[in-house]
């Protein structure tokens, strides 16, 4: 059923003498065939052969060769080839050999051989052994024992007797005109036996070692030669070193694009950057390091009277409890009001007032039994100079503890304040410090203070949008216009307020023409109630001046109007000398002049 399909050798198949491209010598002259009933021996490598009856040619199948052994004889099929058993005996044409070759004279054609049953399978032209039991070309391989491969190039050992010859190995060659062995002899012995009785030693050729899987060196398991288990761990540390690479290519490349997704798209829930917790300690020039050496020193007042009540800032001077503050802040409480101070901390006691001037706008007050008091310590103002930097404390409308900083923009700035009796007894007049530092309502009585948190001024007046001339006028708040008490005229009025309840001002002894709209300071022509203008062994009549008299110039400033004047003399204390300049009848005079000293309200 496979006729005319190559076949392909299995691993029990065994390369025989007759295989394909094995050329078969034709037996020598003289060679004897087996008669019939006899058992004769082909040559060695052929397997043998059992046939009923002499080998005849098939009919219908001309020029093929194919011999079958004659009935009742035993033959053997060249080496490689399977044996074959047909229904029916092939029968040879007369006078021939089952080759087709003719008979020599004399040898007798073989009988007709019996016809035998065709088996039930087809023959196996792979030569198959049955099953169950081994065939008898295929002895059982010998016990082999595990071996390393042997290098390249070795030549292996001849195989044993009996054994199988290794692949490629060429065995013996039969010998021309050798006798078969009778029939019931030994079959000869299959590759690499002893030679036969009959057969010359020296006519043997090199043995013939076919390949047997059975026979071949085999390899221990799990034993590799050392410089394969070396290429395997290099190997492996390779891939280790590959495998890790590529994750962390493969890490990155995803770090990569996730954050960069988070950064542009962000995360259900923010968390927005801010800086560490710091140190609350400032440098002590800086406007926090100021604020925070004067604050424990300032404190607010809150004033409640029969008609009015307000809100201002005071400092405190000293560890008995006085504080300085403005006088139209506690003129609303007059002599039976209540003051209460709130000091930076929280803590409130009430006060009493110790003094007042309205000539100056100052007044000090006086809390009791209140202890860890932290008094401001006093700058000079003749020391300040334009542009130095200052802080301004209060509460304006009433927010405690307010700072606000900026700068001297001016000094000696003449200002008035009040006015709302309409006596002009209410009016004070301040040789001002001016500063751009924010002032507002509240911030009244409350330190101004330099670089080094000592006090230079007392906050008093702004200018504002509206008429801006009172310290209570300017409800629209700081355009950058404040005015400030030079604290040294300050510490004086308060000196006397505390030691003595009340303040002197310094005079010169003369009634002003308050309606001269000229250049300087006119002394009228009559005083009040249709008196002298010029007091009677006062300072001014001693230094010689007279009723029309215009003072331009006074320690060398000029010297624009009445009130100008008032603010340069107030500036003063008494027994002070001043350098006044007159201008009478087109003439200008020099006069000095002693300041006298008048009481305060």
């Amino acid at each position: 059923m496979d006729e005319g399909r190559p076949t392909k050798a299995k691993w029990w198949s065994r390369p025989r003498q007759g295989s394909p491209g094995t050329t078969h010598q034709p037996p020598a002259a003289g060679t004897e065939r087996p008669a019939a009933g006899q058992t004769g021996a082909f040559p060695q490598g052929h397997a043998a052969q059992a046939e009923a009856g002499p080998a005849v040619p098939v009919q219908g199948t001309p020029g093929t060769g194919t011999e079958r052994p004659a009935a009742g004889q035993t033959g053997a099929f060249p080496q490689g080839h399977a044996a074959q058993a047909e229904a029916g005996p092939a029968v040879p044409a007369q006078g021939t050999s089952a080759t087709g070759t003719a008979l020599p004279a004399g040898v007798a054609q073989p009988a007709q051989a019996e016809r035998r049953p065709r088996p039930l399978h087809d023959p196996d032209p792979y030569s198959t052994p049955p099953y169950g039991e081994p065939g008898p070309w295929a002895p059982a391989p010998p016990v082999q024992h595990p071996a390393a491969t042997p290098a390249h190039g070795t030549t292996l050992p001849a195989a044993p007797q009996g054994g199988t010859p290794p692949h490629g190995t060429q065995g013996p060659a039969p010998l021309h005109g050798t006798t078969p062995p009778p029939p019931g002899a030994a079959a000869p012995a299959p590759y690499g036996g002893a030679p036969q009785p009959g057969q010359p030693q020296g006519a043997q050729g090199a043995p013939r070692q076919p390949y047997d899987p059975w026979n071949q060196p085999l390899q221990q398991i799990g034993s590799l030669p050392p410089e394969t288990r070396e290429k395997q761990r290099k190997r492996a540390r390779r891939l280790v070193v590959v495998g890790v690479a590529l994750i962390a290519l493969v890490s990155g490349l995803i770090g990569g694009a996730l954050g960069s997704y988070l950064e542009r798209n962000g995360v259900d829930e923010i968390e927005l950057p801010q800086a560490d917790a710091e140190s609350g300690d400032r440098p002590r020039g800086s406007v926090a390091g100021i604020a925070a050496a004067a604050l424990p020193g300032v404190v607010t007042l809150h004033v409640s009277g029969d008609s009015a009540q307000g809100t201002g800032t005071g400092f405190v001077l000293d560890g008995k409890g006085h504080i300085l503050t403005n006088n139209h802040v506690v003129e609303p409480a007059g002599t039976g009001g209540e003051i209460t101070v709130t000091f930076s901390g929280g803590d409130t006691a009430e006060a009493e007032v110790i003094g007042r001037d309205s000539g100056y706008d100052l007044a000090v007050v006086k809390v009791s039994h209140v202890r860890g008091l932290k008094p401001l310590t006093l700058g000079n103002s003749e020391n300040v100079q334009v542009g130095d930097p200052v802080v301004a404390i209060g509460a304006p409308f009433d927010l405690a503890n307010t700072v606000t900083s900026g700068i001297i923009s001016a000094k000696e700035r003449p200002i008035t304040a009040g006015g709302e009796k309409g006596d002009g007894s209410d009016i004070s007049y301040v040789d001002a410090l001016q500063t751009d530092a924010p002032i507002n309502p509240g911030n009244s009585g409350g330190p101004l203070v330099d670089s080094k948190a000592r006090v230079i001024g007392i906050n008093s007046a702004i200018r504002s949008a509206g008429d801006g001339s009172d310290m209570k006028g300017g409800q629209a708040g700081s355009i950058g216009l404040g005015f400030a008490i030079p604290i040294n005229q300050g510490k004086r009025v308060a000196e006397e307020l505390i030691n003595f309840g009340k303040a002197t001002h310094p005079v010169i002894g003369v009634t002003l023409d308050t309606d001269f709209t000229g250049d300087g300071a006119r002394i009228a022509d009559k005083g009040k109630d249709g008196g002298p203008a010029v007091n009677t062994n006062g300072p001014g009549d001693k230094a010689g001046l007279k009723p029309g008299d215009v003072i331009t110039e006074v320690d060398g400033a000029p010297v624009h109007s009445s009130d100008e004047l008032i603010v340069k003399v107030r500036a003063h204390r008494p027994k002070d000398r001043l350098d006044l300049t007159i201008e009478r009848g087109g003439r200008d005079r020099e006069v000095t002049l002693v300041l006298g000293s008048a009481d305060g309200d």
